[in-house]
This record gives C-alpha cells, structure tokens and sequence, in this order.
C-alpha cells in the first residue's frame, strides 16, 4: 500500500524450540499512532526488535519504509528513530548540548529549537542531563530520537514510572509528534495510555494477534455498560442482577439493557430507602476488554491441552 509505513506478512521468529512470533500481518499507515499491546511474553519485543533491524526473523515479509530492516541499511536507519527503555546519555553534557551530539548524526536533522519545543524542553536547554527529573529525562530520550527527523518513531514504554502530571506531560508531547506527521509504534503496559493515544492497537499473546482495531471500534464490541456503586453489606439487591464485588466492596453489574436495569435498581433503591454510593455509568474500558481476551485466551490453551 502506498501509505503503508510498515508491512508485516506471516512473520515467524523461532528460538530453538520456541516459537515467540507465529506468523503474524501488520499494517501501519503512514501518520498514526499504532500501539502494541500484550503481556510479558507475548512476543511483542521481538516483533519490534526485527522491525527495527536489531533481530533477525525466522520467515515472513517484512518492509519498513519500503525497506527490508534485516539488511540494516543506512538509508532506513536516517528515516527512523528509536527511543528505548533505557538509555545512557552523557549526564554532564546539556540538554542542547546533547541533542546537537545526535542531531550531527544525520544529514538533514531537525533544528535543535523546533526539538526543543516539540518535548517540552525549552526552558531545561542548558540544564546539565544529569539535573533533570525523570520525566525530563524521558523526553530527552525522545528528543534524541527526534534528532535526524525521523519519519517513524519507535517508543518503548515511554511513560513507565512516570507520575500522572509527568504522563499528561508526555501524552502531549505525543500528540505533537503526531500532529507533525510522525508515524508511531508505541508498546506500553498502560492500557489508559494507549486507549488516549492510539489511533489503533493490536493486542499479542503468545506469539499471535488476537486483536486488532480502533480503541473505540474493540471496546464498543463488547455490548455491556458497567453500572457501579456501593450498598450497605445487609442490602440485598433483586435476584435478576448477576453481581460482582471488587476488593473493595464495590459493586458491579454489567448490563446490555442499561435503561431497563438502572430503572429497576434505582426504584428498588427509593422503595428500599438504600443509598446507591459512588454510582457510575460506564462503557467497558480497554484494559477490561484487554483482561476479558486474557481470559478467553488462556482458557482456549487450556482447553486444548
């Protein structure tokens, strides 16, 4: 496809007797935020990993960029960048200081005050790495990814450990990116994180794609609404109800006639003269849709063992 960034088909990846990657189609269009989801060793890592050109597939097809990544050629290392983990950036050099290093790399990098605007780092410039917050640094990370222009970002966990005014921070930075034309390749363990940024998402388990599609197109497949409150503990609710208590006494009930339910829970709560503390309305979340295909999937393997 000629928007395709990245095009991956019946991609395998074989350690010895253990199959990580099983076969799996990609396709991510230029300009989108694509997240990888999955637990630990779903095979996720590899499959960015051989995508990257850092690992090498057992069989498939795979063209990022319109190239083959295993070649490792410079012309797509140029057109890319990759923010990991964890990195190990001079920390006596400044914040420009070390993106000017990076940014010399390439032969049509960025402009170092356009980088510095787009993660946030305008007024940390001539900060020295090693007096930067966690956050910051992070965004570090990602500028020296931006250095040489890069038309696809690989971002790996960019948010761990982070605390919610530094994700927001970081969410934005995202945003920018993609506002910018940027093509991203997000894996994160939080399901929120992807839900908020992602213009699709593929979920992995053992090796395969189990899921594949919008946010809102994979939640809105499940039909329930959650209805939650809280009772008194001698409250008893009307049989019809098929409840779940959480650890902390909270009470849920999933429903496809939302209406009709909260209708009869809310008059046998008047009639009862119970109060129906902290009640909420909500469609199913991302991550709960993610923990129901957990579910479904573990119990398929175990089934079939």
């Amino acid at each position: 496809m000629a928007d395709s960034v990245i095009e991956v088909q019946g991609l395998h990846k074989q350690y010895g007797e253990v199959e990580a990657v099983r076969g799996i189609d990609l396709n991510i269009e230029r300009g989108e935020v694509f997240a990888l989801l999955g637990p630990n060793g779903a095979g996720k890592t590899t499959t960015v990993e051989i995508l990257e050109g850092h690992r090498t597939r057992s069989a498939g097809q795979v063209r990022v960029l319109g190239f083959d990544p295993e070649r490792n050629e410079v012309a797509l290392k140029q057109r890319t960048g990759i923010v990991l983990q964890r990195t190990g950036l001079e920390p006596y050099l400044t914040v420009a200081e070390t993106i000017d290093m990076f940014r010399g790399y390439y032969p049509q990098p960025l402009p170092l005050d356009e980088v510095l605007e787009v993660v946030g780092l305008k007024d940390q410039r001539t900060q020295r790495v090693r007096r930067l917050s966690g956050g910051q640094q992070r965004r570090l990370d990602v500028a020296v990814g931006l250095a040489g222009d890069p038309e696809l970002l690989f971002l790996d966990e960019p948010t761990t450990g982070f605390d919610p005014t530094a994700r927001r921070g970081a969410w934005t930075m995202i945003r920018n990116l993609r506002e910018r034309g940027k093509t991203i390749l997000l894996t994160t363990h939080y399901l929120d994180e992807a839900q908020e940024l992602a213009d699709r998402v593929a979920i992995m388990m053992n090796g395969e794609i189990v899921a594949e599609d919008t946010p809102s197109q994979l939640v809105s497949a499940d039909s329930h609404t959650s209805i939650r409150f809280r009772i008194p503990e001698e409250a008893q609710l009307p049989g019809k109800f098929e409840l779940q208590t959480d650890e902390s006494g909270q009470v849920e009930i999933r429903t496809t006639n939302l209406t009709q339910d909260l209708h009869t829970l809310t008059s046998w709560a008047i009639a009862e003269e119970v109060s129906l503390t902290d009640l909420t309305v909500s469609r199913l979340s991302l991550e709960e849709v993610f923990l129901q295909l957990t579910d479904k999937f573990a119990e398929k393997r175990e089934n079939s063992s």
